[in-house]
């Protein structure tokens, strides 16, 4: 059995990386276990972080871990969390190579996974140029034409969003537009085209999208595309030891990230819908000093018992 830590981290991404660097600074003994599978690794640059905007997202990690190794109270495994169980105090944490952690507290910050899209293409655009943030890549297609995949209720509030940055976009939902009357005439009045037919293919060469092609042979020239992502948790421990979770399949925190599962925190994209690095980065700092918290008041109060 390994060393009882004082917080096991499942995930090293933005949110589990600050939350290690906070609880390392608070002398805390803790664990980040990490797949190194982040969802970002397609894409080449990172923005909206201050000093860091257009990093590589590995570049951003390797620094991240870099400064994190100067508290030596904290430790890397690259491995997969597999199973959780305990309580409040007493977490035992197995992974996928075998290993068992023990823990105080645990702080899932798992991510979400994309849910591959069946439209033939995409993959070979995705993170190059076609996207699903306009605040994380919105800048690098300003004023340029775009195609936006998307439909239902969310279609309207992605070409809201684009508007911001270009003028120039067309509005493609794959199929069956599952838009309301109303929702259809708003995007009508500002003059937003609409082809509900479903894609057959995108085109592009090297990474650089050329057109949108249409079953019906309709086809979109454009320089970049936006696109309405499923998203899946990235692990269902949180479920497994008895989180709350959204509809959408997000862990329900507090401000500070504690689930409803005494011990249990989470944060970044697992426990948001912001999907930004500085977001989730953010919320991470928020868990880890709610956790530095706790543990010092359960110290303190056990002292006073003696």
């Amino acid at each position: 059995m390994s060393m009882n830590y004082d917080c096991v981290i499942i995930g090293g991404g933005p949110a589990g990386l600050n939350a290690a660097l906070v609880l390392g600074r608070a002398r805390k003994n803790v664990l980040v276990i990490d797949e190194q599978r982040p969802r970002n690794r397609v894409t080449r640059e990172s923005h909206g972080f201050l000093t860091r905007d257009g990093i590589e997202p590995s570049e951003f990690r390797r620094i991240a871990i870099e400064q994190i190794r100067a508290y030596p109270s904290v430790d890397f495994v690259s491995d997969v969390a597999v199973s959780i169980t305990g309580n409040d105090g007493d977490f035992q944490v197995t992974t996928a190579q075998g290993e068992r952690y023990q823990g105080k507290k645990v702080l899932f910050a798992i991510g979400k996974k994309d849910v591959p899209l069946d439209i033939d293409g995409l993959t070979e655009v995705y993170g190059k140029s076609a996207f699903v943030c306009p605040y994380c890549d919105g800048w690098e297609l300003r004023d340029q034409p775009l195609v936006l995949i998307v439909n239902g209720a969310k279609a309207l509030h992605l070409a809201k969003m684009i508007s911001g940055w270009t003028s120039r976009y067309t509005l493609c939902t794959n199929g069956p537009d599952g838009m309301s009357d109303t929702e259809k005439e708003e995007l009508k009045q500002h003059n937003v085209p609409i082809y509900d037919s479903p894609i057959r293919s995108i085109v592009s060469k090297e990474g650089q999208v050329q057109h949108v092609e249409l079953v019906d042979g309709t086809q979109l020239p454009c320089t970049g595309i936006f696109f309405g992502p499923k998203l899946v948790i990235g692990s269902d421990l949180p479920q497994t030891i008895g989180c709350a979770m959204t509809e959408a399949g997000t862990v329900v925190v507090d401000q500070f990230g504690k689930t409803n599962v005494a011990g249990v925190y989470s944060a970044g994209d697992a426990a948001s819908e912001m999907y930004q690095v500085i977001a989730a980065a953010s919320l991470g700092a928020l868990a880890g000093m709610s956790i530095n918290g706790e543990l010092l008041m359960e110290n303190w109060h056990q002292v006073s018992l003696q």
